[in-house]
């Protein structure tokens, strides 16, 4: 039986730690190094968070929810990635997955996990909301991923996983349609109603500089932290192929990026990729 293109290419060198690509369609993989050994992964950990709101029985992504000082402050505490949520703002469940998954907002993706946790106290609802994200790992299946933040800012060091299962992850995340509309936008503008009664609009940039640049690209997650170094979770549909594919701390991620996603697709169009540039202003990560 004749080799298909993807499998005949040679498979292609990355500088990351840990790798895995695999088939959206079947999750059949493709390619992978150290694909098994545990990792930090940064923000790619909002995929789960994204992930944990949209699979709530009966989720309203028109709900409504205030933005809290306590969002601003644990962002400016954290030194961590924001979508500029202002206190007394109010904006909807579907904007503030935008503002998790773009920006790469720790202010919103706090939001979403006081939001969808329960308990009487706001720390008490966090650790409920993280608690859900363990439990939809061991509902994947997953032996060797473990949440302690909603965000990828660990507290503990016990925020892990290893390419394969963030691949599985992303997977599930990706036959939700709503989560396959945001990780694709580059951009997205959002009214919020202010605590005086007035309209705010914010602007958010996706920080997946993949988007745009390379031909079919349609998600998923950037990340970036000490421990963890860059991270990418990406995928691309060409025709009627998707390819899923992670890269953990890798310093040429979006390189990579490409070079493993032209290995699934077999063809050689990540050398002449020019890569998105973002907005002087933008959040990075």
């Amino acid at each position: 039986m004749a080799a298909s293109p993807a499998q005949a290419a040679t498979a292609p060198t990355v500088s990351a730690s840990g790798a895995y690509l695999m088939l959206g369609s079947n999750g059949t993989p493709l390619y992978n190094k150290a694909a098994d050994t545990r990792r930090q992964m940064a923000s790619t950990t909002k995929i789960m968070t994204a992930a944990v709101v949209l699979s709530t029985p009966g989720v309203n992504l028109d709900q409504k929810v205030t933005s809290k000082q306590a969002y601003r402050d644990y962002v400016t505490a954290k030194g961590a990635s924001t979508a500029d949520l202002r206190s007394g703002d109010v904006l909807t469940v579907r904007q503030l997955l935008y503002a998790t998954m773009l920006p790469s907002g720790c202010d919103a993706a706090m939001a979403l996990a006081e939001t969808y946790g329960t308990g009487t106290t706001r720390t008490a609802r966090v650790q409920s909301f993280i608690g859900k994200m363990n439990a939809k790992a061991t509902e994947l299946g997953l032996t060797n991923t473990k949440f302690d933040s909603f965000d990828g800012n660990s507290t503990t060091g016990n925020n892990y996983t290893t390419p394969r299962e963030l691949g599985k992850i992303a997977r599930y995340a990706m036959n939700n349609v709503n989560f396959r509309a945001i990780v694709k936008a580059t951009s997205y503008k959002a009214s919020a109603k202010t605590s005086t009664g007035g309209t705010r609009t914010y602007t958010w940039y996706n920080t997946n500089q993949l988007l745009g640049s390379y031909s079919g690209a349609n998600g998923l997650k950037t990340g970036t932290n000490t421990p963890a170094g860059p991270c990418l979770v990406f995928a691309a549909t060409r025709g009627t192929k998707t390819v899923i594919g992670v890269v953990l701390n890798d310093s040429n991620r979006y390189t990579d990026a490409a070079k493993l996603l032209d290995y699934g697709f077999g063809t050689t169009t990540a050398s002449t990729m020019q890569l998105r540039k973002l907005p002087q202003g933008a959040q990075r990560d």
